[in-house]
């Protein structure tokens, strides 16, 4: 897997890449980064996967100081990278917040979509969810928490998000340590205030549009944060399977990265 840059309208990129074949673009969520995908980026068959990292997270944290990182303008920016590096179209799929961004991106611009893939996903009115929006009520006090304790507040999240407690514990020093390198607990409160539902809210009519493309929805059936009912909306709007993991929780991507690559490998296959 290669880091790869690129500078797309003043704003330094970054996305990790892999592999040769159909374009497929993985996008991350909070608190995590293009990381998320390294158990399925090298399973995933017949495909140039490329793991985008959204503005103002992971290294691209000082990307996103007194910039717009909503999740409907990281669509915008989404958008802007993939022409910048000359991807037509590409299966789009998204995990977490970043299943909001790709859902925006492909309402907005259907030709950019060749395939649609959500992973326990935002969208519609399930989200921020309650331990975020705590968090963001409090951002006066979260700003200045010191290190320990921003990764002390992390690993609540990540211990309650993965059914796999090893894991749960690589993923919260791998991800914690891109929050210690850029801004901190102030990283954190800025991705926090920018979340709001009416960026989902404003394309799940247009979801039922993306019928004509392959798509699958992928969902842990133990997720606290994202609740299967919304996983089961998706499929009815896209018209499409949904593949249930039982047991799994939130971060299923580094919990079940088989299941995840399978599912991507399926839509590829089928163009």
């Amino acid at each position: 897997m290669k880091s790869q840059t690129a500078d797309v309208a003043g704003i330094r990129m970054r996305w990790i890449e892999h592999g040769d074949g159909v374009p497929v673009v993985l996008v991350h969520g909070i608190p995590t980064s293009p990381a998320l995908w390294r158990k399925v980026i090298p399973r995933v068959e017949g495909a140039r996967v490329l793991a985008w990292e959204m503005v103002g997270y992971g290294d691209s944290i000082p990307e996103g100081r007194d910039r717009d990182i909503t999740v409907g303008k990281q669509a915008d920016y989404l958008r802007q990278w993939m022409r910048a590096i000359g991807v037509e179209r590409a299966v789009l799929v998204g995990h977490d917040l970043g299943g909001g961004v790709v859902q925006i991106a492909a309402v907005r611009e259907p030709a950019i979509c060749a395939g649609l893939v959500l992973v326990n996903a935002i969208g519609y009115d399930s989200w921020p969810i309650p331990s975020v929006k705590a968090m963001r009520a409090a951002g006066a006090f979260v700003e200045h928490l010191p290190d320990p304790l921003l990764k002390a507040n992390l690993g609540v999240l990540m211990y309650r998000g993965h059914d796999d407690f090893a894991t749960a514990g690589e993923s919260l020093d791998i991800h914690y340590a891109r929050y210690a390198a850029h801004d901190g607990a102030e990283a954190l409160v800025r991705q926090m205030e920018a979340l709001d539902q009416k960026d989902t809210l404003s394309v799940q009519d247009g979801l039922p549009m993306l019928r004509d493309r392959p798509a699958r929805v992928v969902w842990g059936t133990a997720d606290r944060f994202q609740k299967l009912e919304y996983g089961e909306r998706f499929a009815r709007d896209l018209g499409c399977p949904l593949v249930r993991i039982d047991g799994a929780k939130h971060f299923v991507p580094e919990d079940h990265p088989l299941e995840v690559a399978t599912a991507i490998s399926e839509v590829v296959q089928q163009l």
